[in-house]
C-alpha cells in the first residue's frame, strides 16, 4: 500500500460498532454503489461487497467495535479492517470453512456459520490477517482492476 495520495480514487474509512446488527451491510451496499458509480467492472464489484460484508459482520459479531478503510486507485482496490477486540488465537484455524466462534444468540439471528474470513480469502485477490490476543485484529484485501 505504499502509493501517494494523488493516485488515489476514492479513500473512506468507516465505523462499525459491536453488536450493531441492524446497521450490518450498510458499508457493503455503499462500497457497491460506489463502485458502480466509478465504473469498476461488475465481476471486482461483486466480489468486493461480499468480503467487505463479510467483515463488516465480524465486527458486529466478533470485536469491541473497528474500522473499514476502501482505497481505491487506478490500478487496485484495497480494503483495510482493522478492530480493537480479543484477537484470534489460532488463525490457521479461524480460517476453515466451518469453524465459529460465534455466540448461539448471534447464529439464532442467522450470522456466524463459520465462511467469513473463508469468504474474505477466496474472493479478494490478495489476503492478509494478523492478530494480537487482547488487542485485536488486521485484515489487509486486495482486488486487482487490470487483468
Amino acid at each position: 500500500m505504499e502509493r501517494t495520495e494523488k493516485e488515489t480514487t476514492y479513500q473512506e474509512t468507516r465505523r462499525v460498532q459491536k453488536g450493531d446488527f441492524a446497521a450490518a451491510g450498510q458499508i457493503s451496499a455503499s462500497y457497491k454503489n460506489m463502485l458502480k458509480r466509478l465504473g469498476v467492472d461488475s465481476k471486482v464489484v461483486r466480489r468486493l461487497a461480499i468480503a467487505s460484508y463479510e467483515a463488516e459482520i465480524n465486527l458486529a459479531i466478533h470485536t469491541l467495535g473497528g474500522s473499514m478503510t476502501i482505497i481505491v486507485y487506478p490500478d487496485h482496490i484495497f480494503l483495510v479492517v482493522e478492530d480493537t477486540g480479543p484477537g484470534i488465537a489460532d488463525i490457521a484455524l479461524a480460517m476453515q470453512e466451518g469453524y465459529s466462534t460465534a455466540p448461539e444468540e448471534v447464529r439464532m439471528l442467522g450470522f456466524g456459520a463459520g465462511m467469513g474470513l473463508p469468504n474474505m480469502k477466496r474472493c479478494s485477490d490478495t489476503f492478509e490477517i494478523t492478530s494480537e490476543l487482547g488487542l485485536g485484529t488486521t485484515i489487509r484485501m486486495g482486488f486487482n482492476l487490470l487483468n
